[in-house]
């Protein structure tokens, strides 16, 4: 069955018109004919979306009762019972009902689609959890219910809702988005004209990041490696010369006229070394590329001109900005230099030559690769067939003047110059026809091959022997050359990858990206085997025995047989290459490569089991220490309750009205002992599982207090409240800020020296409010202050009559459950003083 598609409607803010969006191209699709159903879809009471609903089916949601209260949520065994061509779910990053089957909406969602089932949803920008952070600095919101983006991406389309930041502000202020009662509260916080504009930048950036993927994943499928000029993005190539800073300030420059443009930052290292790079100067670029916002990529290519464009085009470069040339004009007619070059080859891609001070000091490195190309030992060859032959004849012309031993020794120099500029083979054609030429023409008797003298023969015979050993060390030395200028190579993109993963990018799709980039590649794959499928050839063409891990490029290949090249490890994961084919020399670099995708993808994998596993571990931690509580601190009042209970059944004692009503307030003391500490386990075990059901509403802290000294009976004459009437209400579930507040109260009085109160203070503080328990008793030490906030902890108290040592911990848990915070801090002239910080109501 064909997976379904998903639709996703991406809204800049609340309000925008998402949900509204979504009806109306379900009711086109229903008009053509498409069987269109409602799995879930939030009007928020709006009467315009309200109204699109008539003439949909809607199918019945789900109820689920959770802590005495009922829910109703996306009921996906009925949507796919009734398997619609095209369902609605709004609200993909909706957080679902303990009780569901599955945690989020948009696990519901997936299960839809991998039914077949189309689906069309809707998600606020805020709600991407790459953005969750972004959007709390610019809001100052934490948004609880978040999506991954990797859901969104997927996406086969992905629509931008969007509205002008004044036009949903009059919107909200004319009663379509919220509540009367909730407009100026809105308007005057999260609906700030800053605020929608942030968020409607970053939703246009996010979307125009997708479509790029869309853009490269098209051109990849049909093959177009021309550029589109859809985006501004400037490449800079980096040589590793001093130059390399002012280029790459310059190519920022370009890229800062265009909003949105990209820059990137290129380094070509060939096989035979890249002449004049340095590795430290090449680092400090990297950094400075990054600290300006660009990217930095290596590649490895023989001919840098062509490199550097097949980079260029392969990210869809607008602009490429090089260095001029810092070699002499003399080097620069005999050879076209890279910039030439790259401008002769651009296409449509434009070129930027930028000059720099280096141009004018001399250039000191190699004027050719040192290694023996192809183009060397082609000018051996022509340099043996024709400079031989000129000798000879310059010779011929001074034989009255030179005798053989000269003309051996001119035409020897002649064979180690071929030697040092086409190696081996040319060196040795040039002994052979030198020798030849200075038999015809330079030994007696003259032209003929004949050698009349015993010493010529062997001089000839040396000229040959020391020229072919002449030819073979020049060989040798180049060849040794090339391979160390190839392990440096090597070497420098080893150390780029290793800087990649340390500086915190993800290893997997790191290393993958790098490898596709520096062997120009279309795509690379990461197949892992499927456990318990065969291992024989036919295994290796049929994708149900494989899975693809991760990939990255073009669209992935299913089988190891769908690449141009595939590297084996260890026979559960394979890496296939496809784009060209690839030398064996590569090899060796590309089993490194393999070997280290492979080794990243399982340390991530067991991260990931650690981290699964740390929940467990804690969960076990509170679990033993639970019974250590029950099993030790819950036992005290459990005794003093029950001695308290035998003594008044005891028949035998005659007690006096006083000391039966003594024991009846032991016992009843106990019992509430016990039922606060139960009452604070419980609590715990709530806040460690997640469950803790809140209501938040505007709370007065001046009624609050007065509240909760009640609650604590005689213990209560001896705190201080000195809570201002006439600060503005905080934001808080009245229930478990009154816990709080209990447990700060009570464990200030436990401490606090005889004779004195605790005080309770509080004042505003920008936009919160921060309500201030203070006592007088010994304090605790700076180093000791995370402590008291861990679940069974009580410092400097070993006995078990003062409870299991959960009210700070609880305390915290709460606080910051309902949005705030709770610190130590040091009360002046001696003692703690607990802060507890809320939002503001608003």
């Amino acid at each position: 069955m064909a997976r379904g598609q998903l639709r996703v409607y991406l809204g800049a803010a609340p309000g925008v018109g998402k949900t509204y969006a979504m009806l109306a191209e379900a009711h086109r699709r229903a008009a053509r004919g498409t069987d269109v159903v409602v799995g879930y879809v939030e009007t928020h009471g709006r009467p315009r979306t309200e109204e699109l609903l008539d003439g949909l089916e809607i199918v019945p949601r789900k109820r689920i009762t959770y802590r005495g209260a009922e829910f109703t949520e996306l009921d996906v065994e009925a949507v796919l019972r009734r398997a619609p061509q095209v369902a609605l779910v709004d609200e993909l990053a909706h957080t679902n009902v303990p009780g569901s089957p599955n945690a989020k909406r948009w696990q519901d969602v997936e299960r839809l689609l991998d039914a077949g089932i189309t689906v069309i949803s809707t998600v606020n920008v805020q709600h991407l959890e790459s953005l969750n952070d972004v959007v709390e600095q610019i809001t100052g919101i934490t948004q609880r219910e978040t999506v991954p983006d990797e859901v969104v991406r997927r996406a086969d389309q992905v629509e931008l809702v969007d509205m002008a930041p004044e036009a949903l502000r009059r919107r909200l202020a004319h009663g379509n988005v919220y509540a009367a009662d909730k407009i100026d509260a809105a308007l005057a916080n999260y609906f700030r004209v800053g605020n929608l504009t942030a968020l409607r930048e970053l939703a246009l950036l996010w979307l125009a990041d997708k479509v790029d993927e869309q853009l490269d994943r098209y051109r990849a499928d049909h093959g177009i490696s021309g550029t589109w000029e859809a985006r501004e993005r400037v490449v800079v190539a980096l040589s590793g010369g001093p130059e390399g800073e002012t280029l790459i300030r310059r190519a920022a420059r370009i890229a800062a006229r265009t909003k949105g443009a990209d820059l990137l930052a290129v380094h070509v290292t060939h096989g035979d070394g890249l002449a004049g790079s340095r590795p430290a100067q090449l680092a400090r670029q990297r950094d400075i590329v990054e600290g300006l916002g660009g990217t930095y990529h290596q590649v490895v290519g023989e001919d840098v001109p062509r490199a550097l464009l097949d980079f260029a085009r392969a990210v869809n470069a607008t602009q490429l900005v090089l260095g001029v040339s810092r070699r002499g004009r003399l080097a620069q007619l005999l050879r076209p230099g890279v910039g030439v070059t790259t401008t002769a080859l651009s296409g449509p891609i434009d070129v930027h030559m930028v000059t720099h001070e280096e141009v004018r000091r001399q250039w000191r490195g190699p004027s050719r690769p040192t290694a023996l190309s192809r183009r060397r030992r082609l000018g051996g060859f022509a340099l043996a067939l024709a400079g031989l032959p000129l000798l000879t004849w310059l010779l011929t012309g001074l034989r009255d003047g030179l005798t053989l031993p000269s003309d051996i020794l001119l035409f020897l120099t002649a064979v180690v110059g071929v030697a040092l500029l086409g190696g081996l083979y040319p060196a040795l054609c040039a002994a052979v026809f030198g020798f030849l030429l200075l038999n015809y023409y330079f030994t007696p008797p003259l032209h003929t091959l004949t050698v009349a003298e015993h010493e010529n023969l062997l001089a000839l015979a040396v000229f040959l022997l020391v020229a072919v050993a002449v030819s073979g060390v020049v060989d040798l030395a180049a060849r040794r050359s090339r391979e160390a200028a190839r392990r440096g190579a090597e070497a420098e993109l080893m150390f780029a990858l290793a800087g990649d993963v340390l500086r915190g990018e993800r290893a997997v799709p790191t290393i993958m990206r790098r490898l596709k980039e520096t062997f120009a590649l279309a795509s690379v794959t990461l197949l892992e085997r499927v456990p318990d499928s065969p291992r024989t050839p036919d295994s290796q063409r049929d994708p149900a025995d494989w899975r693809v891990t991760a990939f990255v490029g073009g669209p992935p290949c299913a089988t190891p047989d769908e690449g141009d090249a595939e590297l084996p490890v260890d026979g559960d994961f394979t890496l296939v290459l496809r784009g060209r084919p690839l030398q064996a020399a590569d090899r060796r670099l590309l089993e490194t490569f393999a070997r280290q995708v492979v080794a990243a993808l399982r340390r991530e994998r067991l991260r990931a089991e650690a981290e699964r596993a740390a929940p467990l571990e804690a969960s076990d931690r509170m679990r033993s220490a639970l019974l250590n509580a029950v099993s030790h601190d819950l036992r005290t009042p459990l005794a003093s309750a029950k001695a308290a209970v035998e003594s008044l059944r005891n028949t035998e004692i005659d007690w006096t009205p006083d000391e039966r009503t003594e024991l009846i307030a032991t016992a009843a003391e106990s019992l509430d002992r016990l039922d606060r500490l139960v009452a604070n386990l419980l609590d715990m075990s709530r806040l460690q599982a997640g469950t803790l059901h809140m209501a938040h509403r505007p709370l007065a802290l001046d009624e609050v207090v007065p509240t909760v000294l009640d609650g604590l009976g005689a213990d209560g004459s001896h705190v201080t409240s000195a809570v201002p009437a006439d600060l503005p209400p905080v934001s808080a579930d009245p229930a478990l800020l009154e816990r709080v507040l209990a447990n700060l109260i009570a464990n200030a009085l436990r401490y606090n020296p005889p004779g004195r109160n605790v005080l309770v203070t509080a004042g505003a503080h920008g936009d919160r409010i921060e309500l201030r328990v203070i006592d007088h008793g010994p304090g605790i030490r700076a180093a000791d202050r995370d402590r008291i906030f861990q679940p069974f902890q009580r410092l400097d108290d070993r006995g078990n009559h003062t409870g299991v040592g959960l009210g700070l911990a609880l305390a915290r848990g709460l606080t910051e459950a309902m949005g705030g915070t709770l610190t130590p801090d040091d009360t002046p002239g001696g003692g703690l003083t607990m802060v507890v910080s809320l939002p503001m109501y608003r």
